[in-house]
C-alpha cells in the first residue's frame, strides 16, 4: 500500500511541467516598457514596445524628446487676448529681434504674414500707436506673444572680446568690429563742424546694416559715435531708436546720432579704401557749395511760398516748391 501511493506521488511530480522561461518577465524589463510606453504616449513615434533589448536606446529617445522646444507657435491661442503694447513698444520689439540675426526682415515679414512694404513702413512711423491700423502692429505683436508663452527667448548677440589697446586701456573703449579708424581725422573734426554729404534716410541704411554684424549692439554701436565727437557729449541709446524710427531724407538731421554716425561711416569708407556712391557725388554737386547737408534747420521749418505751390523734399534732402 505504501508502496503503492509512494509511486502515484512520483508519477505526478514527474507529469509537472516546469514553466516556460520564456514566460517570466523581469520586474526590471516591465518597468522600462512601462516608462517607455508613458513618454511616447502623446508623441508621434512608433516603437516596439516589446523589444527591450536595447533599453539604453529607448532612453535615450525618451530624452531627446521631452528636451525638444515647442516649434509650432501656432498651438498657442492668443488670438482673443487684447494687445498689451503700443505700436512703439513693438516697433522696439521688432528692431530688437531683427538685429539679434534670428530672422532677415524679408524672413519676418513671411512669419508673421504681411508683406515687406507694410512692415517698413509700420517701422519707419513715430509715435506711441503711430501705426495702429498695419496688420504689422497686431501680428508682430501676436507672434511675440506665442514666443512668451512658449518660453523662446531672443537670441542676443555675442559680445567680442575686447581688442589688446582696449584691453590695456581697461575696456573703456569700444570693441574692434571693424578697420582701424583711431588714426583717421576728418576736417572739421575738432570743432565738431565736419560737412555732411549724405542724406538722414541713407544714414538710417547704413546704421541697419552696421548693426547686424556679430557683436554689435545698440549700446556698442552708441560707444563708437560717443568717441566721433568733443569728450563730454553722451549718446544713448533712446537717441539711436528715435533717430532710426524716422523717416524722410532732413527726418532727423539736427540730432547728434545723425552727425556722429555721418562721421563714423566717412571714416570707415576711408580706412576700408572704398570709393564714394553715386548718391554721394550727387550730394557733393548741390550741398558742397553750402558747406555741407543742412544740420541746423530741422524738417518742420516753416517757409514762404504762393498759394499754388506746395513745399516738397527729394531724395538730395533738397527743399524744393511745386
Amino acid at each position: 500500500m505504501f508502496r503503492s501511493v509512494l509511486g502515484d506521488v512520483t508519477s505526478q511530480v514527474a507529469n509537472v511541467q516546469p514553466p516556460r522561461t520564456q514566460e517570466i518577465v523581469p520586474a526590471t524589463n516591465t518597468a522600462q516598457i512601462e516608462v517607455a510606453r508613458a513618454s511616447f504616449a502623446k508623441s508621434n513615434y512608433q516603437v516596439d514596445l516589446n523589444d527591450i533589448s536595447k533599453p539604453s536606446t529607448m532612453m535615450g529617445t525618451k530624452r531627446k524628446a521631452l528636451d525638444t522646444p515647442l516649434s509650432n507657435l501656432d498651438d498657442f491661442d492668443v488670438d482673443n487676448m487684447a494687445v498689451d503694447k503700443s505700436c512703439n513698444q513693438v516697433r522696439g520689439m521688432i528692431r530688437r529681434f531683427l538685429d539679434s540675426g534670428e530672422m532677415k526682415k524679408g524672413e519676418f515679414a513671411d512669419a508673421i504674414r504681411v508683406a515687406p512694404n507694410s512692415l517698413n513702413r509700420f517701422l519707419t512711423q513715430n509715435g506711441s500707436m503711430a501705426g495702429e491700423a498695419n496688420s504689422t502692429y497686431g501680428n508682430a505683436w501676436r507672434f511675440f506673444k506665442r514666443r512668451e508663452l512658449a518660453g523662446i527667448k531672443t537670441t542676443k548677440k555675442a559680445k567680442t572680446s575686447p581688442s589688446v589697446s582696449t584691453a590695456g586701456a581697461g575696456g573703456n573703449n569700444p570693441s574692434q568690429t571693424h578697420a582701424d579708424i583711431s588714426t583717421i581725422r576728418l576736417p572739421g573734426e575738432e570743432s565738431r563742424s565736419v560737412p555732411i554729404f549724405d542724406t538722414c534716410d541713407e544714414i538710417r541704411k547704413k546704421i541697419n546694416a552696421y548693426l547686424v554684424n556679430p557683436g554689435v549692439t545698440q549700446a556698442s554701436f552708441c560707444r563708437e559715435l560717443v568717441a566721433q565727437l568733443p569728450a563730454g557729449t553722451h549718446i544713448q541709446s533712446k537717441q539711436l531708436t528715435d533717430f532710426r524710427s524716422k523717416r524722410g531724407p532732413r527726418h532727423g538731421n539736427t540730432s547728434c546720432v545723425f552727425y556722429a554716425a555721418y562721421v563714423f561711416f566717412e571714416k570707415l569708407r576711408l580706412a576700408e579704401g572704398k570709393p564714394k556712391s553715386k548718391h554721394r557725388l550727387e550730394m557733393e554737386d548741390y550741398w558742397a557749395p553750402q558747406g555741407g547737408f543742412d544740420i541746423v534747420h530741422g524738417h518742420n521749418t516753416h517757409y514762404n511760398y504762393m498759394n499754388h505751390e506746395r513745399p516738397y523734399e527729394d531724395k538730395l534732402g533738397r527743399v524744393l516748391f511745386g
